[in-house]
């Protein structure tokens, strides 16, 4: 299989990233290096914690221009989506740019807590390859306070007392809210079906 850079963006997540995506036969590297990271087949971009941090991150590792110069396929995941996204209410960050919109707090019906934590449903909006194997309501683990609107990006969404999007595209960028490396048999599916792209 070709070979997967995960950006080194300080996630705690990135080790369990790292051992979801060897189960499933991909040859995967964690780096900040850009020239790894530009001849790489394939991109994802890990992230939990807060926007604002993680920017200040990317930045300070110089890879704001590479990842936004990047032409194969990306995935963000969890924060790392967010980042796609023009800015974030999270700290009133500016982020990468990659797709239209900015990024909000939960707005969740009364008495539901925040985070939103735990598995939720995937509800279909339209059809794509990296959704292969998967169907509207399989579930899918979540740790989140902030959310992507629903918008044409948007592949799936989950409902939360309102709708967000938790998968994502446009063009060679995507993205799961959701934490694939925790969404069991579904989240190795959509690790597979990214790599394939």
């Amino acid at each position: 299989m070709t070979q997967l850079a995960i950006i080194d963006s300080g996630g705690a997540n990135i080790a369990s990233l790292r051992f979801a995506l060897e189960r499933i036969g991909a040859d995967c590297v964690v780096t900040k290096d850009s020239k790894v990271l530009r001849e790489s087949s394939h991109v994802l971009l890990p992230g939990v914690g807060a926007a604002a941090d993680c920017m200040a991150r990317l930045r300070d590792a110089g890879l704001i221009d590479t990842i936004r110069g990047l032409r194969q396929p990306l995935l963000g995941i969890c924060v790392g989506m967010q980042l796609l996204y023009e800015s974030s209410e999270e700290g009133d960050v500016v982020c990468l740019g990659l797709l239209p919109g900015r990024v909000q707090r939960v707005q969740p019906d009364a008495g539901l807590p925040i985070p939103h934590m735990g598995w939720n449903q995937l509800e279909f909006e339209q059809s794509a390859p990296l959704l292969h194997d998967i169907h509207p309501g399989d579930y899918v683990y979540f740790v989140h306070s902030y959310c992507a609107p629903v918008s044409e990006a948007t592949l799936a969404r989950c409902t939360y007392g309102s709708s967000f999007s938790a998968i994502v595209q446009r063009g060679n960028v995507y993205g799961a809210q959701f934490h694939p490396e925790r969404s069991a048999s579904v989240g190795s599916q959509l690790l597979r079906n990214f790599m394939r792209i």
